[in-house]
């Protein structure tokens, strides 16, 4: 499935979690399938969890991270490793 189709899967509702990023309008935030990638769990593991997700739903959630981290400036980084103290 292409990104443009994936990145649907993603929607906000300010009924629904405060208005966070959901996965298809269920009170399942992105944040928290990212949580669960980060913290080392498979796919799989997350499937079985939530009978009701997809493994396009998972695969959008990180569509959707890409998308926001790669506008994201982070200010004070020092342009070489010189300057690490």
């Amino acid at each position: 499935m292409d990104q443009e189709k994936l990145i649907q899967r993603i929607t906000f509702d300010p009924k629904i979690l405060g208005g966070k990023p959901i996965v298809r309008g269920r009170r399942l935030a992105v944040e928290h399938i990212l949580g669960m990638l980060a913290a080392g769990d498979t796919p799989e593991q997350i499937l079985q969890g939530y009978p009701w997700l997809e493994l396009d739903d998972i695969q959008a959630c990180l569509v959707y991270a890409h998308r926001i981290v790669s506008h994201e400036r982070i200010e004070n980084i020092p342009s070489d490793s010189s300057q690490v103290a």
